[in-house]
């Protein structure tokens, strides 16, 4: 019987027989606002875990390093045991969520740049953003690891809005997590999926139509399951080309 080690808003970890590989169970759970609001999206976990799958895949085959093994069931994912950072590292095309509040920027500004930003994933204190001068000061990462991730986290924005735009979908912005395998390499973790992207059909000029993210479920504009469903379709129809 596989141990529990860690249960999430959103994924269950469990041990196996190998010590360096553990099992991701990805459930139906949602949560949004710092889990303030809760809920279930019916066959989240398995669109998920499949759409995360699939877009590791495509990470690896463009030499991104990811914890990724296999997907040994429909909700499940094992992947190489890591040491994950206390960071979220956000990407940012357009400015959206958060980003506008705090600068007062009008949603759908498309940025002249990326802005890759830290928080800190740490839930009581409600994942603060982060200056590098504070996270180098609570020593979540060195000044080695920073430099890795920030290029890491852009070499994947460029793959993935390359990816989303042949699947008809705006890559908005996104999270990403970063954790430390045993030789103290730096491999992506954690999951790329309609819950840590922000993803706008490019055909639809409606804000709220246009949503295919966990903003269906932030907003309350409903039809959030078959959004995930719509978002699922077209990865796999896009890796069954490139994969």
């Amino acid at each position: 019987m596989n141990e529990k080690l860690y249960e999430g808003k959103a994924k269950i970890l469990y041990s196996t027989d190998d010590p360096n590989v553990l099992l991701t169970h990805y459930k139906d759970d949602a949560t949004a606002f710092n889990a303030q609001k809760r809920g279930s999206i019916v066959g989240k976990g398995e669109i998920n875990a499949k759409i995360a799958s699939r877009l590791f895949q495509v990470m690896e085959a463009n030499g991104i390093p990811t914890h990724f093994i296999d997907q040994p069931a429909p909700n499940q994912m094992r992947v190489k045991a890591v040491k994950i950072l206390p960071l979220e590292v956000v990407v940012r095309n357009i400015a959206a969520g958060s980003l506008c509040k705090q600068t007062g920027l009008p949603e759908g500004k498309v940025l002249p740049q990326p802005l890759v930003e830290f928080y800190y994933k740490n839930d009581p204190l409600g994942d603060p953003l982060l200056t590098r001068d504070r996270l180098f000061l609570l020593e979540l990462a060195t000044e080695s690891q920073v430099e890795q991730i920030v290029k890491l986290a852009l070499q994947i924005n460029a793959i993935l809005q390359d990816f989303f735009s042949q699947c008809g979908i705006t890559l908005v912005d996104f999270k990403l997590e970063f954790g430390t395998d045993s030789q103290q390499q730096i491999l992506l973790a954690d999951e790329i999926s309609p819950d840590t992207c922000r993803l706008w059909d490019a055909k639809e000029t409606d804000p709220n139509r246009r949503v295919l993210d966990k903003d269906r479920f932030r907003r309350d504009l409903g039809n959030v399951e078959s959004a995930y469903q719509q978002v699922l379709e077209r990865v796999l129809q896009q890796t069954d080309k490139r994969l």
